[in-house]
């Protein structure tokens, strides 16, 4: 008996690009083991996707290891912020002020 597959997107955009990579992958594979899969880390080294934030369709996963991959999906790898967005509040209202 064949094993299912699923297909799937993962993307990822640094500052200065985008990338997509198609995947294919056995179906019941999480979203984890399709950005690990995707071999993003070797064209961005700063990338750790053994632990970095992931999403689908711009909604963040809390448990990218259980996430179970559906057809069609597209997982989405975040980078950190730099910096925290109470800090920047907090400089643009001094500049402001």
């Amino acid at each position: 008996m064949a094993r299912l597959m699923v297909s799937v997107e993962v993307v990822y955009a640094a500052p200065n690009q985008q990338v997509i990579c198609r995947l294919a992958m056995k179906e019941g594979s999480s979203a984890r083991q399709a950005a690990l899969a995707s071999g993003l880390a070797a064209k961005f080294p700063e990338l750790d996707l053994s632990c970095c934030a992931l999403g689908i369709f711009g909604k963040r996963l809390k448990n990218p290891e259980a996430h179970v991959l559906q057809e069609g999906e597209r997982v989405e790898i975040y980078r950190p912020l730099r910096l925290d967005p109470k800090e920047i509040r907090r400089r643009r209202a001094a500049k402001a002020a």
